[in-house]
């Protein structure tokens, strides 16, 4: 289905490649990262060969040239693959670390970082969460202080994707004694610094083949021409970067969503009881019914938010609404998928498992739902 004026023939046949590059080269080997707790590095380079990394990126930045719903093409397919936290470590190198540099940052820094991370030749985190700051991103702690033409950082990241092995990081710091939000800047660090060291690999209940660490920096030299953009400036520029990342969120969902609804739906067909499989009881058809049903109306408010935001608007309430209404249904349907399996959906033998663990992150990750309501609630005069 074409969901007109969204999509055009060229993203649908986009849609063909990146499903074949998904079922040949992730599908068969996420068990294998899953056990692992990282995927293999080399996949990046090769997304990197293939433009998937770039899609949306001008020409001249090594990227694809192509329009914002190609990148909401590419976070639907690959968050199809069967698990969560590749898609999701994938999503931090194209629509969260990256980003800010391609809108805010000058030549010298697209040409060290943004056109790496482009061609898959550089790993890339973004660094907001701190061990006591999350959702309070006015009051980050991490702190740069400025040394003739250099910046020395100090301070702790949490809960960061990418971040025991990405080449670079793109820091939320304070860089002034300004109160909250007004003394934050984005600062590009290359994480093989003297004074850069990963304190701990974090252990999560799901998204386990994407790495997520703890990083800690202590009196860290960066050239003063890593900083993006204006000094001051890194409030907004990170609410600007949310508001997309916010969006490709709610893609990833959405296919997360349709991949634990497809292996429920296969699964009540063949599944037999009381002499007859269990699609025929109405009370599983109906559930599935009710599944489709929300999936098909994320989508479309998915779709109507995103063409608004590729054409210069953005509108942070609807972004909002999105986030937290695809979050919510991904959770919801894989938690129903998981009931349709019974005592066979709670077993790591059946794949519905992982997709139902790994979509509870999504409800946290990129603005929890709490966030998400009190930006709406304001929006709308509360």
């Amino acid at each position: 289905m074409i969901y007109e004026p969204y999509f055009t023939e060229g993203h649908e046949q986009l849609r063909k490649v990146i499903r074949k590059f998904v079922e040949k080269e992730v599908k068969p080997f996420v068990e294998e990262w899953e056990e692992a707790g990282e995927f293999p590095i080399e996949i990046i380079k090769r997304m990197g060969d293939l433009g998937f990394l770039g899609l949306r990126y001008p020409k001249e930045l090594g990227g694809q040239g192509g329009d914002y719903f190609t990148s909401i093409v590419f976070a639907e397919e690959l968050a199809k693959c069967g698990c969560g936290g590749f898609p999701m470590a994938v999503a931090v190198q194209t629509d969260m670390a990256i980003p800010p540099i391609a809108e805010f940052g000058n030549d010298d820094q697209k040409k060290r970082f943004f056109i790496p991370a482009v061609k898959g030749d550089k790993l890339a985190a973004i660094g907001i969460s701190e061990p006591n700051h999350g959702s309070d991103v006015a009051s980050i702690e991490t702190r740069g202080r400025k040394q003739g033409n250099e910046w020395i950082i100090n301070g702790t990241k949490m809960f960061i994707t990418n971040g025991s092995r990405a080449d670079f990081v793109t820091l939320v710091t304070r860089t002034s004694d300004e109160p909250g939000y007004k003394g934050l800047s984005l600062i590009l660090v290359d994480l093989d610094s003297p004074g850069v060291s990963i304190s701990k690999r974090l252990d999560k209940v799901g998204m386990r083949s994407s790495d997520t660490a703890e990083i800690l920096f202590d009196n860290v030299s960066v050239p003063e021409a890593n900083l993006l953009g204006e000094e001051g400036k890194g409030f907004s520029y990170i609410m600007w970067e949310l508001q997309g990342e916010r969006l490709i969120s709610a893609a990833a969902s959405i296919g997360l969503a349709e991949s634990a609804y497809d292996l429920a739906y296969e699964y009540a067909k063949t599944r037999k009881q009381f002499n007859q499989p269990v699609a025929n009881f109405q009370v599983i058809s109906h559930l599935l019914a009710e599944m489709k049903t929300e999936i098909e109306v994320c989508k479309e408010l998915t779709y109507a938010t995103a063409y608004r935001f590729s054409n210069g608007e953005v509108p942070s309430k609807e972004i909002s609404m999105t986030k937290l209404a695809a979050a919510q249904m991904a959770h919801w349907v894989a938690d129903r998928a998981l009931q349709i399996f019974g005592g066979n959906g709670y077993m790591t033998d059946y794949p519905i498992e992982r997709i139902w663990r790994d979509s509870r992150l999504n409800r946290i990750g990129a603005g929890a739902d709490e966030v998400m309501k009190e930006i709406i609630s304001k929006q709308i005069g509360l």
